[in-house]
């Protein structure tokens, strides 16, 4: 089985997996970084949502070959304190519901925020519209981005 060195919230990890685990599995798993959460398993539906260098990607569908040298931040490493102006905005909007997607919904949103940090209300759509909420948060989750863009 193949060794592989990756930096996952700044942090750096050695695990032996097979080439195409996907890295999902490698966080959980391996490495019990639990806030990134399987949801379909095919990249359609945005709960896994990781940064990979500052881009939003899906670790369900991501082989563990394919990081290569790029830093992986979960929502575990967003923030030490889980005082990230995304984190913050979340709770004073009051987003959550069934918690489902919010962790995928926030590193989408951080990496819109790297980009562009000051987002117009399509910018954030354009971004967030591949990642699913199954209780329909979605205004919320934009007044939350909004919030947050204010306080970057």
């Amino acid at each position: 089985m193949p060794t592989y060195e990756l930096t996952v919230n700044g942090r750096k990890h050695t695990v032996d997996v097979a080439e195409d685990t996907p890295l999902l599995w490698v966080l959980r798993d391996h490495l019990r970084l639990l806030g990134t959460k399987y949801g379909c398993g095919a990249g359609q539906c945005g709960a896994c949502t990781v940064l990979l260098g500052n881009n939003a990607v899906r670790a369900c569908s991501l082989p563990i070959a394919s990081i290569k040298e790029r830093a992986v931040t979960t929502i575990e490493g967003l923030s030490e304190k889980g005082d990230h102006p995304l984190q913050l905005a979340w709770d004073e909007v009051d987003v959550p519901q069934c918690g489902y997607c919010q962790a995928g919904q926030i590193m989408t949103a951080a990496a819109l925020l790297r980009r562009t940090p000051k987002p117009t209300v399509q910018q954030i759509e354009n971004a967030l519209h591949g990642n699913l909420c199954r209780c329909g948060a979605y205004h919320r989750i934009r007044e939350a981005v909004l919030a947050a863009s204010k306080k970057i």
